[in-house]
Formats: C-alpha cells, sequence, structure tokens
C-alpha cells in the first residue's frame, strides 16, 4: 500500500514538471555522517535532500534544529520518546498524506538523515533581507510544537523562510502551485472531471486510462487544500 502511495506521490509532481530525487531512499539509507556544526550560528538556514523534495530547517546553536516535519506517529502513540526518534521515510510521506506535522526540534546529524548540508543558500535566491539571527531562532523556538500541514501552502520552507526573513515562501512548490491554482480556480469543473471520471469507470470498467486519471484529479485536490 506505501509503495503504491510513493508512487502515485511521485507521478502528480512529475506531471506538472516539479523536480524530485529520481530515488527514494529507504529507511536503512541513514548514514552515520558527520557533521560539523560548529560552524553553524545560531538562526542559520539549513537544507538538505530528503526524500521527494529539499527539507529545511533553523539552526538553534548547541547542534539542534527546529524544523517542521511531516509524521504520521503522533496519531498512533502518546510514547514521546518513540515520537521523538528521528522521521524515517515512511513516518514523513504518511504524514505528508495525512497532513499531520510538527515543528520539532532534532540534532544536526538527524535533521540531515545522512545527506549534505547546504547553509543559507536561499539568501542567494531570495530578494528579501534577512531578520537579525537572534530573532530567527527565538521566532523557530517559539513556533515548536504541532502544526496544520500543506504540501503546498505550509510546508518546512514556509517555515523557515517565516522565520529568517518574515513571510512564508515555498519556491519549491512554486512550478506545481501554478499548475494547481488554475485547477482549483475553477472547482466546479475540476469536480465534472472527477465525475466525468467515475462515470466513465461506472461505465467502461475498471481501467488504467479510466481510473488513473480521476484519483490523481481527486488526491490532487486532496493534497492542495
Amino acid at each position: 500500500m506505501l509503495d503504491s502511495l510513493t508512487f502515485l506521490f511521485e507521478k502528480v509532481f512529475l506531471f506538472t514538471n516539479f523536480n524530485l530525487f529520481s530515488t527514494i531512499s529507504t529507511d536503512g539509507d541513514k548514514n552515520a555522517n558527520y557533521f560539523d556544526w560548529s560552524s553553524f550560528k545560531r538562526g542559520d538556514l539549513l537544507e538538505v535532500p530528503r526524500t521527494l523534495f529539499i527539507h529545511f530547517g533553523i539552526y538553534l546553536g548547541d547542534n539542534k534544529v527546529a524544523h517542521l516535519m511531516p509524521d504520521i506517529l503522533p496519531t498512533l502513540t502518546n510514547d514521546k520518546r518513540q515520537i521523538q526518534k528521528v522521521v524515517t521515510n515512511k513516518r514523513l510521506l504518511l504524514g505528508v498524506l495525512s497532513k499531520i506535522a510538527s515543528i520539532r526540534i532534532d540534532t544536526v546529524e538527524d535533521f540531515a538523515y545522512g545527506s549534505s548540508i547546504i547553509v543559507n543558500h536561499m539568501d542567494n535566491i531570495l530578494n528579501k533581507q534577512q531578520l537579525p539571527n537572534e530573532e530567527i531562532a527565538r521566532r523557530a523556538e517559539k513556533l515548536v510544537g504541532a502544526t496544520p500541514y500543506s504540501l503546498l501552502w505550509n510546508n518546512c520552507e514556509h517555515f523557515v523562510t517565516y522565520c529568517r526573513y518574515g513571510q512564508p515562501v515555498s519556491l519549491q512548490t512554486d512550478k506545481f502551485c501554478n499548475v494547481l491554482k488554475m485547477i482549483i480556480r475553477d472547482q466546479r469543473g475540476v469536480m465534472l472531471m472527477a465525475i466525468l471520471g467515475i462515470i466513465s469507470i461506472l461505465y467502461l470498467g475498471l481501467a488504467p486510462s479510466t481510473t488513473l486519471p480521476t484519483i490523481l484529479i481527486l488526491f490532487t485536490l486532496w493534497m492542495a487544500s
């Protein structure tokens, strides 16, 4: 079931020319890489490749990173020790699909999940003045806790850009948003397409040519909301 959801998730992004990583690492891919976090400054914006997208966080000092992380586990258990363990890709993906997340604090190693870390790269891309580093870190610390998740409107990139620049922005999802905005603006057209898809399934039977487009439309609307 999880493999099917992953496949569907990838296809939605590929359909809109979204830039994906070509492979999805398994939960056993986490490497024991060492990070010289002594060079990081409190308030730095960190980014790493993670699953289907780039993941972002704010460095708080003392080897700690605040980041918005989708995670299904808090709905399944109240065991804080289990929840605080590094979020695996399965937990992350199910959190994205269920729109459940939290802004949490992890070590640099757990945040990176075996990937290389890029520091303050977005400063060179966004034409925005960054806030003082201490204010950036304090903003991140104040937001720690449960939060709704939206792939398009409230993801990890929105969190870090709000903390660092005072305005939530997600360059990563711009291409995806441009396509979905056109779709969402006319909900009647979308619902009509979905209804026609369901009718075609009932009339022509289950087949890839009838089932997949209907599922993609409904799934895309769900993730865009």
